[in-house]
């Protein structure tokens, strides 16, 4: 299987897509000095080849009242049962973000609530869930990093 090579332009228009997934072709043309059928050309490549899979929004979701951030481990009975835990925990919308993980937890979760009430009835949820054991919680208190940039940038370099 051929591996498919990024180049110095690839990369500028990762990084400026990354940014903003919303800025024209136009744009990311002048900011790089070349055509707008490039750009168009190098991100419908980017994208057969897998590495840009779709485009995201951002929400800010303090601006929501859904500024409450926690973090939940699942200790379920069996390990067998984790696909059926992560199918309804998908649908408990405020658990934002769930990972099967190795160690000490089976499943770890992000919450979103409007404070720690909310948060309580959210973990309450998935508490009754069969197959869940226990779940232990952590509250954040900020998000320091979340930079997908950074990532990039380290990845390019071993290009």
């Amino acid at each position: 299987m051929r591996k498919f090579i990024l180049d110095e332009v690839d990369h500028q228009i990762l990084d400026i897509l990354i940014d903003n997934a919303r800025t024209p072709f136009t744009d990311i043309a002048k900011q790089l000095v070349v055509s707008a059928g490039t750009i168009h050309v190098r991100v419908k490549k980017m994208e057969e080849e897998g590495i840009i899979k779709g485009s995201t929004l951002t929400i800010d979701y303090d601006k929501m009242n859904y500024s409450f951030i926690a973090h939940t481990g699942i200790f379920l009975e069996k390990t067998s049962r984790t696909i059926e835990v992560i199918e309804k925990l998908r649908k408990i919308s405020n658990v934002t973000v769930a990972y099967i993980t190795a160690g000490k937890y089976n499943i770890f979760c992000k919450i979103r609530a409007k404070d720690t009430n909310h948060a309580k009835e959210v973990i309450f949820k998935i508490d009754e869930i069969d197959g869940v054991n226990r779940t232990e919680t952590m509250i954040s208190l900020e998000e320091s990093i979340n930079d997908k940039k950074r990532l990039m940038h380290s990845i390019f370099r071993e290009f």
